[in-house]
This record gives structure tokens, sequence and C-alpha cells, in this order.
């Protein structure tokens, strides 16, 4: 007769059989380092940051200095990564962020932080179907002089998005690959150009001065351009996948946030420089998300612009899945653990794929779609509106979001080795994460305190501090939860953060010993 041990036996005869059939694993050795480096570096979408976010801090913020932002927030970031990245060689869990904090600063912690993430990356991914919609409504209108709603095809993505949602990794990697590449391409070739024909100033430099970086305007430019670096941390997220995550997941945590701080500081300079330091805030003003198309029809000619305006679209479509495939690995993961139902915690018999948590994403994203659409102020649609609504509220709203879930995982790196008696020899990573969680901080305060600069518009008192109020009463959520299921359940507020870990306790908890120790 077999026999179990008290203390271990936590989990339900159903739990103990799903994993004994591995539909709470997800499937190992799927990802290589090139496909999760394209599949993070593609959330950040850089055409999308190129003509959207770039135009929109030159304009709205009045931060000349944007090149100089990048590059710092480059080395706040890189400062962070060291802590981060050293986490995940003792951490595989598709929850990354709240996994992190969990084993860091403890379980209810844990389950605040996955309720802001669940919350900061689904409104991310919300924006964006915004500006889909509106870009494609455009193109229609345009090219094919077909009139449609800007909800239409953002519903469209919403299907589409879905259904690759339950296929494998490897060809959303195939997909977001090829588009990223081409994009990154187009953008270097304006960048290449754009600096070789200088504007009416001439070649300058002057985006780099720190004066550039005086204004009102900084504390939103600083969240508005941070926004353009998520993805890089989501290299995490997949460590279960990867076939050494010891070894990759780090190494493509540093490879996304150099090429990141890189690439844009060198486009967003490249900008400035062919518009001209003294005129790039009046055209970003004038041109808005057509800043990039102008400045390159006139180097290339209108049918580059055109080309390249359509992989703006497609760039938009990959950042989608990127966030799709995150946000169901982390419903995924805390299905797995009790934060969710059991079902999330499931994969694909067929796919290995998340796909409860894939369906999850897809029905919240198709209610937030059609309540947009259902709320425009014209009876035909606003056609603003996904622009100055959905993708401004909602990218602002998921980038607080992040900047926060960052914060805490500098302070739960910091205590995860501490606790570990590891401080001296993690002195260096230790200390960098401080630096970086500070910086962070301020950056949320910052945010904060000119979200309404942040909006583009004013927004009134209530809204202007509703928008921000939604991670904070996710964290006042993911708090109480965390400590009703401390006191109610406490066996499940233990496994947070655990991932498989947890499991296989459980699985050797109840396996039989051998016959001699038995009798």
């Amino acid at each position: 007769m077999g026999r179990t041990t008290p203390a271990m036996s936590t989990g339900t005869t159903s739990e103990i059989s799903t994993f004994k059939g591995q539909d709470r694993r997800l499937r190992a050795d799927r990802i290589g380092l090139a496909g999760l480096l394209l599949s993070v570096v593609a959330a950040s979408a850089p055409l999308m940051v190129t003509a959207g976010v770039m135009p929109t801090t030159y304009g709205t913020m009045g931060i000349v200095g944007q090149p100089l932002l990048y590059v710092i927030l480059g080395v706040v970031l890189t400062l962070f990564s060291f802590g981060y990245a050293e986490m995940s060689r003792h951490v595989h869990n598709a929850g990354a962020f709240y996994a992190y904090i969990a084993r860091g600063l403890g379980g209810t912690a844990g389950a605040a932080a996955s309720v802001v993430a669940l919350v900061a990356y689904s409104a991310m991914q919300f924006a964006i179907y915004g500006i889909f919609g509106y870009e494609v409504s455009g193109l229609l209108a345009r090219y094919l002089h077909i009139d449609v709603a800007w909800w239409l095809p953002a519903l469209g993505a919403v299907a589409v998005v879905g259904a690759l949602g339950w296929l494998k990794i490897d060809l959303n990697a195939k997909v977001l690959g090829v588009l990223l590449l081409v994009e990154c391409a187009m953008v270097a070739l304006f960048d290449i150009v754009g600096v070789a024909s200088p504007g009416k100033d001439g070649f300058s430099l002057h985006a780099f001065n720190p004066e550039t970086l005086g204004g009102a305007g900084l504390g939103t430019a600083l969240c508005f351009t941070i926004a353009s670096f998520v993805g890089f941390e989501q290299a995490a997220v997949y460590a279960e996948e990867t076939s050494r995550p010891q070894e990759v997941v780090a190494r493509v945590t540093f490879l996304a946030v150099g090429f990141v701080a890189l690439f844009y500081a060198v486009s967003s300079w490249a900008l400035s420089v062919a518009a001209g330091p003294s005129q790039i805030v009046g055209e970003a003003r004038k041109e808005g998300p057509n800043l990039l198309f102008a400045l390159t029809s006139d180097r290339f000619g209108s049918t580059f612009a055109d080309v390249m305006h359509i992989f703006y679209v497609t760039g938009m479509f990959a950042a989608m899945l990127s966030f799709h495939n995150v946000v169901a690995r982390y419903a995924f993961a805390m299905g797995r653990e009790g934060l969710l139902p059991a079902a999330f915690g499931r994969t694909s018999k067929a796919s290995g794929a998340p796909a409860h948590g894939s369906l999850l994403q897809s029905v919240v994203s198709l209610l937030v779609v059609l309540l947009f659409a259902i709320t425009d102020d014209k009876p035909h649609g606003d056609p603003t509106a996904p622009v100055q609504r959905l993708f401004t509220w909602m990218g602002n709203v998921g980038a607080l979001g992040v900047i926060a879930l960052m914060a805490a995982a500098s302070a739960a790196v910091i205590v995860f080795f501490v606790r570990r008696g590891a401080a001296r020899a993690q002195a260096p990573r230790l200390v960098a994460s401080g630096v970086a969680g500070l910086a962070l901080l301020a950056i949320i305060v910052y945010a904060v305190k000119d979200f309404d600069v942040l909006l583009g518009a004013d927004p009134g008192p209530v809204l202007r501090w509703a928008l921000p109020g939604i991670v904070a009463a996710a964290v006042v959520l993911g708090l109480v939860y965390g400590l009703v299921l401390k006191s109610a359940r406490p066996e499940r507020h233990a496994r947070i953060g655990l991932g498989n870990e947890a499991f296989l306790l459980e699985k050797a908890a109840v396996a039989p010993l051998p016959e001699s120790s038995s009798r």
C-alpha cells in the first residue's frame, strides 16, 4: 500500500491526474534564441512606435530630446535586466512578473502582480486593436474606396489573432519574424536617408543635448517612451518552452533591451534631423502619425511610403499577436496555480498552446472593442475614437501597469537573493536592481502627476484620475484576493509562483512508496 505525506498532499486527485497527463505543462524545447527574440521584439512594433509613439512624444509633449530619453531609459532597463535575467535562471514560470514577485515578496504580493499583469498587457493589446482598426479603415477608404467603421477590421483582428492563439508558438514566431524583419528594414532605410538628407537645420546632434529634456511634458514623455520598450521583459514568459531557459531567457532579455534602445534612439533622432530640430515639434503636431510617411515620401516617393504604411499595419498585427500570446500564458500560469479556474491551467492536446487562456483573452478583447464601438460620439462612429480613446487611454494604462510590475520585480529580486543567502555573490545585480527600481518609481510618480497631458486632451478630473486608478484598483483587488486565499485556501496561496514545482511536489507526495518501505 502507498501512503501520502499530509504536508504535501495539497492537490486534488484531478489536479494530480492532469499533471500526469502533462496538460499542465507548456511544451519544452519549442523555442530557440532566434524565435524568442523575434517574438519579444515584435511586441514593441518598430513601425508603430516610429510612426505613432514618436510623433506623439514630439508633438503632444514637446520634448525635442526624445532620442536622449531612449538612451537614458535603455540604461535604466539594462540595470533592471541584470536582476531580472538572473532571476530567470532560478525561476521558470509562464507567470514571469508575478512569479518572480511571489518568490521574492510572498504569495499575496504575487497575487496582486498577477491581476496587474493581466490588466496591463490586456490594455496594451486593446490599444493596438483600436489603432489597427483606424488605420485599416483608412487604407480601405484610400485605396479601395470602401468606407467601413474602424471597429469592423478591429473585430476581424480579434478573430484572426484568437485563432492563431490556438496554434503552437512555432508558427506564430515565423509570422512575427517575417513581419518584424521587413518593418525594421524599412525604418532603417528611412533612418539612413533621413540623416543623409537632413531638413532645413542640416545635420544636427541637438536632440541629444540634455537641455532638450526641459518642459512640462517630461513625465508623460518618460511613460510614453518606456512603453516603446514593453516586450523585452516577455522573454521570461516563454521560459518553460525554451530549450535552455537558464541561458536563452537572459540573453534574449539583454539583446532585446539593447536593440530597442539603439534602434529607437537612432530612429527618433533621424526623424528630428529629417524634419529639423527646430521644426520637429511643429511638424509632429501638424502631421501626427503621418509624419514618418510624409518625410519618407519626400525622400523615397509615395510608392515606398504607401508600402511602408501597409507594413505599419502588419506590424501592429504582429504586436497584437505577441501580446495575445503573453496574456494567454499569464492566464495559463494563474489557472495552474489556482488563481484562476483550473481550466485555464490546461493546454491544448493538439498544439500544446494555452488554449483556454487564449480564448479568455479573445472574449475580453471582443467585449472591449464592442464597448468602444457602441460609445462612439457619432451615429456612424467617430473616426478618431480608436486613436483618442482606445489607443491612447488603454495604451497608457497598460504602460503604467507594466512599469509598476518592473518596480515591484526589482524589489522582489533583492529580497529573493538576500533570503537565499546570496546577497554578497549577487551584490552588483542587487545594486543594479535597486537603482532601476527607484528610477521606475520616479517615472510612475511623474506619469501619474501628468496623466492629463498623457491623454492628449483635457479629460476632466474624474477621467484624469480614473484611468491610472485602473492600475491601483488592480493592485488592491489582487492584494485582497491574495489575503483571502491565504486565509481560506492556504494550500493555493502557498502554490503561487511555484509553477510546475508545486505539482512535482504533489506528485512525489502521492507516489507509492517502495514495497520495502510500506510493509
